[in-house]
């Protein structure tokens, strides 16, 4: 593993901030002041920022600050605004301000699951603040949302069916199952963890904020942004599970090379999870782009 030269870590610790869209909470890990490019980490559907904790610690030890905010994706505890857009465009440009807000720049964004679906929004809308990208297993091209979760996608665009489906997934057993977190991760998961993850869908005003973004999932979202990701020039590596069975191997493929300048790697026993199930692997990618941005920047 290569490590960058290395402060004493800060703590990661929650904060919130006030954005166009409502109050977003986030946690912050490593060094209040570090030489090297802060990360943005994106998380995906029905799970929070805590699905960054293992890697951002590693990041942290390496001198490196990570920012992780819970974005209103189900399982985030307080609602957006009512008029706000949470489509995933909208969580896009959500994202956007939240680096704006923190005043960030030279942005290293990470995503997985449906966050890596809004990195792609991203990078295909404003670039100004990004400068390099690591995408983890996720959506992309016509598959927004893997087929067998369409109609779990299809069941979270009405709040009233999620309201009588959420009583269900308390049960860690059903939590755990083929139809919710189990596919997703290579061994068992926290389930505790997990209770979290599903306890905020008995408020009504989460479910509403869940439905607006399942509404806008369709193919054609992500295939119009592959249609400008040429225009994004910096790094992009891509690390794959190769055991996924809802985001295949071929679909890393197929964002490699969609890119200008990216890179694959894969991980042979990885699923969807990988920054829970290979928090080293996820850490070592980050790094070694954080390494070719820094070789990248002008002496001086």
């Amino acid at each position: 593993m290569f490590l960058l030269m290395t402060t004493d870590p800060a703590p990661a610790g929650s904060a919130t901030v006030d954005l166009p869209q409502g109050k977003l909470a986030y946690r912050a890990a490593g060094p209040a002041t570090s030489d090297h490019p802060p990360v943005v980490f994106v998380h995906g559907l029905l799970v929070d920022a805590r699905l960054w904790e293992p890697v951002a610690e590693r990041l942290a030890s390496a001198g490196i600050r990570s920012y992780a905010p819970t974005l209103p994706l189900g399982s985030h505890q307080r609602p957006m605004n009512a008029d706000a857009d949470l489509s995933p465009q909208g969580v896009a440009k959500l994202v956007l301000d939240f680096v704006k807000a923190l005043d960030l720049s030279d942005v290293l964004i990470v995503g997985n699951d449906t966050g890596g679906a809004i990195c792609q929004l991203v990078l295909a809308a404003d670039t100004s603040r990004i400068s390099a990208a690591v995408l983890t297993n996720c959506d992309a091209f016509g598959t927004f949302p893997p087929l067998a979760l369409a109609p779990l996608f299809r069941a979270l665009r009405h709040p009233g069916l999620v309201a009588r489906i959420a009583p269900m997934l308390r049960s860690k057993a059903m939590r755990n199952g083929p139809l919710a977190y189990g596919p997703l991760s290579s061994g068992p998961l926290d389930p505790d963890l997990t209770l979290d993850w599903v306890k905020p869908l008995a408020d009504e005003a989460i479910r509403r904020d869940l439905a607006k973004l399942a509404r806008g999932v369709h193919p054609r979202v992500l295939l119009d942004a592959a249609s400008r990701f040429g225009q994004f020039t910096g790094p992009v590596r891509i690390l794959w599970g190769e055991a996924d069975s809802m985001f295949r191997l071929k679909l890393g493929r197929q964002l490699a090379e969609a890119f200008p300048h990216a890179t694959l790697a894969t991980v042979p026993a990885g699923r969807t999870f990988l920054p829970l199930d290979h928090p080293d692997r996820v850490a070592d990618e980050i790094i070694a782009a954080v390494r070719h941005e820094a070789q990248a920047r002008p002496a001086g």
